[in-house]
């Protein structure tokens, strides 16, 4: 591990900012696969802001150590994105049905956050959303790998 490791970097930097600019180009294509009467919200917001953490704390922190690994990062920081993101839309989806009531106690609102997490991961299930995350971790990766390897 470099003496830096903890230490800002320009391939942080950018790193951040290219998932943050993936995170609302998928924000946007998932509006559509949703259903008509959904709210969305600050939903673009939470997802850039979940985004630039992951961009910043998974690939960021990981670049430097060759193009492979930069590939890596980049698909990690995507998966993490992703993770997160269904986490917490879940948890403010199980919030917003307690407030109206519909769960009997604790367990049963926490069983049901994954519960609609899985339903979230099945509306994501989409080809052409796959393709954007996946071709966009590989560009976070293999573009934070240069600005490592040009600025460092």
């Amino acid at each position: 591990m470099p003496a830096t490791y903890n230490m800002p970097t320009a391939a942080c930097a950018v790193s951040s900012l290219l998932m943050a600019g993936l995170a609302w180009i998928a924000s946007e294509m998932i509006r559509p696969l949703m259903p008509e009467a959904t709210s969305f919200g600050i939903f673009n917001y939470v997802n850039v802001a979940l985004a630039l953490l992951c961009g910043w704390r998974v690939t960021g922190k990981r670049l430097g150590f060759g193009w492979m690994t930069g590939i890596s990062a980049g698909l990690s920081g995507v998966a993490a994105l992703v993770f997160w993101a269904v986490f917490l839309q879940s948890l403010y989806k199980m919030l917003d049905m307690a407030m109206d009531r519909r769960f009997d106690g604790l367990m049963e609102g926490l069983t049901n956050i994954f519960e609609i997490g899985v339903d979230y991961l099945l509306i994501l299930a989409d080809g052409a959303l796959i393709a954007v995350l996946v071709a966009g971790g590989l560009l976070v990766g293999l573009i934070g790998e240069w600005v490592s390897r040009r600025w460092s």
